[in-house]
């Protein structure tokens, strides 16, 4: 046989070997998805950790270190999934306010209007109360002094959402009032809320308990008066 021809038969199928190991081993269409769960438990720690430090620093006084090291991981790690420690407040925000959204959408739901004014009150208060003692990191975030600017733009817009919603509740209550009473009511509603909520979130166990049972009496014995006053 012609050595030409030898070297020809000798030659190996390359296009074999290619296909060979281009075929794609048993659990590597897998492998995107673990890393990217993953990093979605790394971006849930990291949040978790931001939460703690801004609790206990505010804003301003927390650092990406400090996050890091909360988290228990380099800053180098925290850097592969946020640039910046506005960006974690972002995140943490946009999560925080899903869960509220869940919380305030059963608290304000139109249902509570037909309920006797007690178990109103109960029924809206409670899930508001829960949410924000679940989650202290959301009033630092919502209603402290430094607050990033996106979140502060997000704070007017719930805001403005919540006084509607409690405004609605109020003239279901007072259906016959005028609107500029009704305004005044739900204002003075909101900020006999948020008053109470600054202390009941100062005071922990049975303490905490007490703050809860009186604010509820405080807002019953404001809008009591109204109601009846409307019936007769």
């Amino acid at each position: 046989m012609p050595e030409s021809q030898q070297s020809e038969e000798r030659r190996p199928n390359t296009s074999d070997e290619q296909d060979t190991s281009e075929e794609q081993r048993p659990g590597d269409k897998d492998r995107p998805r673990r890393r990217q769960a993953r990093g979605e438990r790394r971006i849930v720690q990291l949040l978790e950790a931001a939460a703690s430090v801004f609790c206990r620093a505010g804003y301003t006084g927390a650092s990406t270190n400090a996050i890091a090291r909360e988290a228990g991981v380099s800053p180098g790690t925290l850097y592969q999934f946020f640039p910046n420690k506005e960006a974690i407040a972002v995140g943490l925000s946009d999560r925080l306010l899903h869960d509220w959204r869940e919380s305030h959408g059963q608290a304000l739901a139109a249902e509570n209007i037909g309920l006797p004014l007690d178990e109103m009150l109960d029924a809206v208060l409670d899930p508001l109360i829960a949410f924000n003692v679940e989650n202290p990191a959301f009033g630092v975030l919502m209603h402290g002094p430094d607050t990033p600017c996106g979140i502060a733009e997000e704070k007017g817009v719930l805001g403005g959402a919540i006084f509607t919603r409690v405004e609605e509740i109020v003239a279901g209550y007072l259906p016959d009032a005028p609107p500029d009473e009704r305004t005044r009511t739900a204002t003075m509603t909101v900020t006999l809320f948020k008053a109470g909520l600054d202390l009941v979130m100062s005071h922990e166990g049975a303490e905490r308990d007490a703050y809860i049972a009186e604010l509820k009496t405080v807002m019953y014995r404001y809008l009591k008066p109204l109601i009846e006053d409307i019936a007769d």
